[in-house]
């Protein structure tokens, strides 16, 4: 069996510190990585947002649009039943 010298141990350590570094700078990338996803989904809640309040103007709209069909079809229906002079 190889004697355990300081040597050995020096060279072992340079080792683990080496791959505790790349362990760091991966943790580094995935923590970027994760900030820029949620950077990605905050900016898609605010557009499906944005979408949602575009959808409910536009259905005020319509129903005020109905509204105003339905009242000129009453008035329209109505006429018909009234005498013209």
């Amino acid at each position: 069996m190889a004697e355990v010298t300081s040597d050995l141990m020096y060279e072992l350590l340079k080792r683990v510190h080496t791959d505790v570094a790349g362990l760091k700078e991966g943790q580094r990338e995935i923590r970027l990585e994760l900030n820029a996803m949620r950077g990605t989904m905050v900016s898609m809640q605010q557009d499906i947002h944005n979408i949602y309040g575009v959808l409910a103007r536009h259905e005020m709209r319509l129903d005020r649009i109905e509204n105003r069909l339905e009242l000129r079809e009453l008035a329209e229906a109505q006429s018909r039943f009234e005498l013209h002079p």
